[in-house]
């Protein structure tokens, strides 16, 4: 058992990315992916898969999500103008349910996470005449316009998915 506990080093970790962009202006390679899955099994109480568990999801759902294979995203945005912001790869060939996208402020704190259904990634992916959105590659934008919000910084998870689909 560790001395530290893994919200303590995650803050120091969240700070440690922050100082390092302010220093350099380069964000510190692998930092968010772990940060977004610390927020996303927090936020939404997933139960995180142990390392080294082969397969193409990150967490296992509880309550509402039991039993749901779910792969997390994470993604940190220094600056809401600039337009074309992608997600890491979606693994379409491997098993999950859902994908959980974290989007972070400059200083590493979630402030929205977004889910979407397996069958609503891989329609988009399809429709898309994109080389990158074949190959699993999808901007922020479009992960938003087809998943639901499922948590946010000022309320918390959220009771009533908004589902951006339908617009309720």
């Amino acid at each position: 058992m560790s001395i530290y506990s893994l919200e303590k080093l995650i803050s120091e970790t969240r700070r440690i990315a922050r100082d390092y962009r302010n220093a350099t202006g380069k964000p510190l390679g692998g930092v968010s992916g772990e940060i977004a899955h610390f927020d996303a099994c927090h936020n939404l109480g997933l139960e995180p898969v142990p390392a080294g568990t082969q397969g193409g999801y990150d967490a296992i759902g509880r309550g509402s999500r039991e039993g749901k294979k779910i792969q997390i995203k994470g993604r940190v945005i220094f600056d809401e103008e600039k337009a074309g912001q992608r997600i890491g790869q979606l693994k379409v060939e491997q098993e999950w349910d859902s994908v959980v996208l974290v989007l972070m402020d400059e200083n590493f704190e979630p402030f929205e996470i977004y889910e979407a259904d397996r069958e609503d990634i891989i329609e988009a992916q399809e429709a898309s005449q994109s080389k990158r959105a074949k190959r699993g590659a999808m901007s922020v934008a479009k992960f938003k316009a087809i998943s639901q919000l499922a948590w946010t910084r000022e309320f918390g998870e959220e009771d009533e998915v908004w589902d951006n689909q339908s617009g309720s």
